[in-house]
């Protein structure tokens, strides 16, 4: 038998797992869909409200992560050593898993997950070579760099295994981004690129592989998302010009639909049996596509709307209350009735021109839009589009997406990490 010490320890370890109020263990939220469970501040500014400033070294665009007391974030830092591949502007960088603490922004440990040269450059403005999202499941972190390999650490910074894929051939040199996700024991990461193109399952605890899936040769930054309908979970990619949703035991693709454009980024969400993918490049289109079927759904009724005006080409949208949010990089915000697409309001424009990367994020009625241009906006979700505050930061650039925990918000600017209560 177990024993009670024993029970009590399992009971603990099964606990330290689930995602509390607290915690922020994917860049989308404790729901994947963008919303935070609790409040967080409405104004603030240089002078009042921020809790504190952590120095973040290097260039990275990866999102924050939360659990418990700490805050993970990725990034690169080059070395200042020469190495080949200068004459593409490529030096050789650390990359870099960072662990502060949540409450001071302290500085709690740092670890150099590899010593490399990129092979490919990235997008001048709005890459990185630390773009990729950690996740957590409040016993392990994984940090995935892509090219670089994906690494596991135990929460205390020790490193369990690591894996490397090769080197990913992206389209015109713009970067990698795709982020992973969890379910139980198996950790998904998507690889696509202009060649041989995979989905994989992987052991979370090991790092073995369970099983591959072919896909599509073609670049694409939005990652794996999983999600459940009538008992039965599914790995949903959105990519370009086709989404395709998996048997997470199998990896046999279960459904398809061709719609989408050109360069995917955004970030699949789904509620009450359907599912929202969306492009904003060429060719924009956002689905909403019903769950359960299998098959090519490409042109049935399973497409229940579809709309291709004021779609995002980079942030994720938000769903929360049958409403779909959705912000334009230009600065223009939509929000659809999720169950029929009919709009309660499309591209309002905010009180200036703004330039968005980040993705919105809710909180208490608030959605909250980190723009590029020093200003987070706070909009009033519901049916009517309202400004309820701008917040000035100066001299910074939002692309990471906001944390949200219990009434604080975790913000990744250029190089600084700001705590707002």
């Amino acid at each position: 038998m177990l024993g009670f010490r024993g029970f009590l320890a399992a009971l603990a370890l099964v606990s330290a797992s689930v995602a509390a109020d607290g915690d922020w263990p994917h860049w989308r939220g404790p729901n994947d869909d963008g919303m935070a469970r609790g409040d967080a501040p409405l104004r603030w500014s240089d002078e009042e409200h921020i809790a504190w400033k952590a120095a973040v070294p290097g260039r990275g665009l990866s999102s924050p992560v939360v659990w418990g007391g700490k805050i993970f974030l990725t990034t690169a830092v080059p070395t200042g050593n020469a190495a080949e591949g200068a004459g593409r502007g490529l030096v050789e960088h650390r990359f870099m898993v960072l662990c502060y603490d949540r409450k001071s922004g302290k500085l709690l440990w740092e670890k150099v997950a590899r010593v490399a040269t990129p092979h490919q450059p990235h997008h001048p403005q709005y890459g990185s070579f630390a773009s990729n999202s950690p996740i957590t499941d409040g016993q392990h972190l994984w940090a995935f760099f892509g090219s670089r390999g994906l690494y596991c650490y135990t929460l205390a910074g020790d490193l369990v295994w690591q894996k490397d894929f090769g080197a990913l051939n992206m389209f015109r040199d713009f970067g990698e981004g795709a982020w992973t996700a969890l379910d139980g024991e198996k950790l998904f990461v998507v690889l696509d690129q202009e060649g041989e193109s995979f989905l994989l399952a992987l052991d979370k605890s090991s790092g073995r592989e369970l099983w591959r899936t072919p896909r599509q040769g073609s670049t694409n930054w939005s990652g794996p998302y999983i999600t459940s309908h009538n008992g039965r979970k599914q790995v949903i990619v959105s990519a370009s010009r086709q989404v395709a949703g998996y048997d997470p035991e199998s990896g046999k693709q279960v459904w398809s639909a061709r719609g989408l454009g050109q360069n995917t980024i955004p970030a699949p969400v789904a509620a009450d049996g359907m599912v929202f993918v969306m492009s904003g490049f060429r060719n924009p289109n956002l689905m909403a596509i019903a769950l359960g079927r299998e098959g090519d759904l490409t042109g049935t009724d399973a497409i229940v709307w579809q709309n291709q005006r004021g779609n995002s080409y980079t942030p994720s949208p938000v769903l929360s209350d049958g409403k779909l949010y959705v912000l334009t990089d230009t600065g223009m915000l939509s929000c659809f009735d999720a169950k029929t697409g009919k709009p309660y309001y499309q591209q309002a424009r905010l009180p200036k021109p703004y330039s968005f990367k980040s993705s919105p994020v809710g909180a208490n009625g608030k959605l909250y839009l980190a723009s590029e241009n020093d200003d987070v906006i706070v909009v009033r979700m519901g049916e009517t589009f309202e400004v309820l505050a701008t917040n000035t930061l100066k001299d910074q650039m939002f692309i990471g997406t906001p944390a949200i925990v219990e009434n604080a918000i975790y913000l990744r600017g250029q190089n600084t990490l700001f705590c707002i209560r």
